[in-house]
This record gives C-alpha cells, sequence and structure tokens, in this order.
C-alpha cells in the first residue's frame, strides 16, 4: 500500500511540477481551471477513452483535444499508449 501511494504521489507531483513550470491550467471538477489538479482527477478524465483493434490495426476512440492537452503534460510512456 505504501508503495502505492508513493508512486500516486510522485505522479501528481511531476504532473503539477509541469504544469507550472508551462504556466498552464486545466479543468478541474468544477470546469475551473486549475495548475493543481488531483491526479484521480486526471485518471478519471481518461476512464472514456478505449483502445478498439480493427482488423488488427489499433485505433483510440474518445480522445477529445483537452485529454490531448492533458497528454502533453505526462511522461512519454504514457503519451505512446494513447498516441
Amino acid at each position: 500500500m505504501s508503495l502505492c501511494l508513493l508512486v500516486y504521489n510522485i505522479g501528481q507531483r511531476e504532473l503539477r511540477k509541469t504544469l507550472k513550470r508551462t504556466n498552464s491550467k486545466v479543468k478541474n471538477q468544477l470546469g475551473k481551471l486549475t495548475n493543481t489538479p488531483t491526479l484521480r482527477w486526471i485518471f478519471q478524465c481518461f476512464q472514456g477513452v478505449h483502445v478498439l483493434i480493427i482488423y488488427q490495426s489499433p485505433k483510440v476512440v474518445n480522445l477529445t483535444e483537452e485529454r490531448s492537452l492533458i497528454l502533453e503534460f505526462l511522461l512519454s510512456c504514457c503519451q505512446k499508449y494513447y498516441l
């Protein structure tokens, strides 16, 4: 459990640090812009995104512009999964 919390907090800290460094903001649960979102909220934003495989060709479904913007602030391994 401690390891999970450590990884979660490191991810949240890196995301917030990147947002502050680039002077960017994302929407929170209330629709207001913030540069200190929780990682739980970011995970919930991506719940509707799916990888659909048709004829061995993977396609990402429901990747909106807002979600693409959030992806820019995440690690390259996350970007590789969705892009």
